[in-house]
């Protein structure tokens, strides 16, 4: 069974930062694309960020430019640096690993409030 965690979510004043990550397990995680999706209150979930296995990262324009994806295939581990957050940022961070049928994280809250 595949395993997705995430952690390193937080409470943070705007212009500040916080970095995720997210660990998977029983995957061979070298082989997938990694993605970062988000969801706020009352809103849907939103794609935010994705590495492929080489390395190479995609940003939706919301984060464009503040927010760095990256990942280390030897730690089965990826990450999201995110810099100058803003209140909109808020919403619980999700990664997400499209290994049939898909595995999702359960999340973890980022809330951006002085």
């Amino acid at each position: 069974q595949v395993q997705v965690v995430e952690s390193g979510g937080g409470l943070v004043q705007p212009g500040g930062s916080l970095r995720l990550s997210c660990a998977a397990s029983n995957v061979l995680f070298n082989a997938w694309t990694i993605h970062w999706y988000r969801q706020a209150p009352g809103k849907q979930r939103e794609w935010v960020a994705a590495v492929t296995p080489g390395g190479t990262t995609r940003y939706s324009d919301s984060v464009k430019g503040r927010f760095t994806i990256s990942r280390d295939n030897a730690k089965n581990t990826a990450y999201l640096q995110m810099n100058t957050l803003k209140r909109e940022d808020t919403a619980v961070y999700y990664c997400y690993v499209p290994v049939e049928p898909g595995y999702w994280g359960q999340g973890t809250q980022v809330t951006v409030s002085s």
